[in-house]
């Protein structure tokens, strides 16, 4: 099912991402094309634009990118949230690798600087960690079991009480990009591209991709 240019035009966003300035300009600018907002809530995007559930997609990066063009927009900050009586929240920044001691609630390999480091990785007593949605997690981080490398944003999106975030080097930024299907034919495509890269709107710049 390709897009339907008289229907909404459908961009997803993954958690986290804050796609609502970029929706106040679209409907400044066309205030008659029906710009729908789809959070994923863990679904694939990419997934999504390739079956045309969705027009475009704001993710996080790396992702396949065959058969898609994809812009690059900003990077996220990684922290690391501990629970407030940890230690480390008496910090403003921390090293991944003054983690080693840590229960990461997180596969080892999606954080490759802390695996490196780890103490249980490397004698072989670090305990499995159980598949759990992020809520859960920060839950388990709130209890002191444990704490999570995440992109600032996530971190605020998830937000309690009874944890901080603090500021973690050498892990590496995460990137967010836009991406559509390269079969995309749809000015609304490119009207978008122009709103989320600031052109004005006499802008005739040509697509990125």
């Amino acid at each position: 099912m390709g897009p339907d240019p008289h229907g909404p035009f459908r961009v997803g966003f993954d958690a986290g991402v804050t796609p609502d300035k970029w929706a106040r300009v679209w409907a400044e600018r066309m205030p008659r094309r029906r710009l729908d907002l789809v959070h994923l809530a863990g679904q694939d995007g990419v997934a999504l634009l390739r079956t045309g559930a969705l027009d475009m997609c704001l993710l996080r990066l790396p992702v396949d990118r065959d058969g898609l063009h994809l812009i690059p927009l900003y990077d996220e900050q990684p922290v690391v949230v501990v629970s407030v009586d940890h230690p480390v929240a008496a910090y403003d920044e921390v090293d991944v690798t003054d983690l080693a001691d840590e229960h990461l609630l997180q596969v080892p390999d999606t954080v490759p600087g802390w695996r490196g480091a780890a103490t249980g990785v490397a004698d072989g007593t670090r305990p499995p960690v159980r598949g759990t949605d992020l809520r859960k997690a920060v839950e388990t981080v709130a209890a002191g079991a444990g704490v999570l490398v995440l992109p600032m944003s996530l971190a605020r999106l998830h937000h309690r009480r009874d944890v901080t975030s603090v500021r973690v080097t050498g892990v590496p930024a995460t990137q967010v990009g836009l991406a559509w299907p390269v079969t995309a034919d749809d000015d609304r495509v490119e009207a978008f591209i122009g709103v989320v890269r600031g052109r004005t709107a006499n802008s005739s710049r040509g697509r990125g991709g």
